[in-house]
């Protein structure tokens, strides 16, 4: 259930400072580093960031976002794997 919690909030997040940064970008305002976003998206916000940014074209033409964001999710799968099958094994 925590853990549940974690990832909406996450991907909350990941939503929220998305939409803000396409927002600041058009009124040239303050913007979120992208060092900022990608961390999100490794903390687990990576599958809503990329929806919202596909949702409203902000940052679809950089390959840091197009490519690096879909290997996060591939890596997290990956992770999310091992550690199922990890936990199965472990209970016999």
């Amino acid at each position: 259930m925590l853990t549940l919690i974690y990832l909406v909030a996450i991907s909350l997040l990941a939503v929220i400072l998305t939409l803000h940064d396409k927002n600041a970008a058009r009124k040239n305002a303050w913007r979120i580093k992208e060092r900022t976003l990608l961390a999100v998206a490794a903390f687990g916000g990576s599958a809503a960031m990329l929806l919202t940014m596909l949702a409203v074209r902000h940052k679809t033409r950089r390959p840091t976002f197009m490519v690096g964001i879909p290997l996060i999710i591939l890596a997290q799968a990956a992770i999310v794997i091992f550690a199922f099958n990890q936990s199965l094994s472990a209970s016999y």
